[in-house]
């Protein structure tokens, strides 16, 4: 596990997004550690992408503030320090996985010696020549990824990245996210799928957009009294639906 520090490296409080007169976040209050691997997790549908999108600034909020690195979400001063890979892998089909990547970088303002190194650090290095289109949608996904780490960001923000890989390429993928957490950088990786809780610090859980829990695997389990994650998120949205009915 990454040894994680004291400092916030995300502060949210009071957010709400609204589409016309649908209610998509409700009053989201949140913190994440630097050097910390974040889980944000929930349903399909339930506002995980919409809070993604928050965290970087592209989403419009109807209230409340996003502060990221000490800085007002979407601030210029972020662009470098931030990088977030969309679900949708987006790369260039008609480039190579070498010269997407060099795209990236020439954007960021970045040396070509991190062209390699983020390519490396994807595990694409002999696949460095291959069009996009010639890839497998795990490949994709690493591409996207590599081109997002050629920025040397500070905090990564993965929207469902896991999602149609295999359970190889899967645990492949989440032992990438651990290494680069011990190096210090923040991750916050959403799933719909609950066994990946195991491989996160903290866990956000959501439901119809509101924020049910922060708290660590073990501090859930310990809640619930269940030992399987799926099992005891289940058992916290039972919980909580019986409250508000109460």
């Amino acid at each position: 596990m990454p040894v994680i520090g004291s400092v916030t490296a995300v502060d949210v409080r009071g957010l709400n997004v609204r589409r016309g007169k649908n209610h998509v976040l409700n009053d989201i209050n949140l913190t994440v550690t630097e050097g910390s691997i974040t889980g944000l997790l929930g349903p399909s549908g339930c506002g995980k992408t919409t809070l993604m999108r928050s965290l970087v600034g592209t989403q419009i909020v109807a209230s409340g503030t996003v502060t990221v690195l000490g800085q007002p979400a979407g601030s210029a001063a972020l662009r470098r320090r931030v990088g977030y890979v969309t679900q949708s892998p987006s790369i260039y089909n008609d480039l190579s996985v070498r010269d997407n990547v060099t795209y990236f970088a020439a954007l960021y303002g970045r040396p070509r010696s991190a062209v390699q190194e983020a390519i490396d650090s994807v595990g694409l290095g002999e696949r460095a020549e291959q069009r996009g289109d010639a890839l497998s949608g795990g490949q994709r996904t690493r591409v996207s990824l590599g081109c997002a780490l050629v920025a040397d960001p500070a905090l990564l923000i993965l929207d469902e990245p896991t999602v149609g890989l295999d359970p190889v390429l899967r645990a492949d993928l989440w032992d990438r996210f651990a290494a680069m957490a011990r190096s210090g950088r923040t991750l916050v990786v959403s799933s719909h799928v609950m066994d990946e809780a195991e491989h996160c610090d903290q866990l956000l859980l959501m439901r119809d957009g509101h924020l049910l829990a922060q708290l660590s695997p073990a501090e859930l389990r310990c809640r619930t009294r269940e030992s399987s994650l799926e099992d005891a998120f289940l058992a916290l949205i039972r919980s909580t639906e019986s409250e508000h009915a109460a």
